[in-house]
């Protein structure tokens, strides 16, 4: 269990975030924050990101490792798939 708050994860995911995407737009794509919802914190690979082979080592082993170290360890990165921002509730 997090000891936070979604409200209060908000800006600190949103800072790591916007340290993430400097990386990510090396390669041409970018990473938007959809929300966040019981800890888990739900995200939008973007440009060339969308449909590349490495999306998923993107969000586990780039995103999702920095927010376990950097915010708590028990914090968990979802990608949303395009059009299913209104689904939060079936991915997983």
């Amino acid at each position: 269990m997090l000891p936070f708050t979604d409200k209060e994860l908000r800006p600190i995911v949103e800072d790591r975030l916007e340290k993430a995407s400097v990386w990510i737009k090396k390669d041409g794509g970018d990473v938007t924050l959809i929300d966040i919802v019981n800890g888990t914190v739900f995200v939008q690979l973007q440009g060339a990101c969308v449909g590349c082979g490495s999306s998923g080592t993107t969000i586990k082993f780039g995103i999702e490792k920095e927010m376990k170290t950097f915010i708590h360890p028990e914090i968990t990165v979802m990608n949303v798939p395009h059009g299913w921002e209104d689904k939060l509730d079936q991915l997983g």
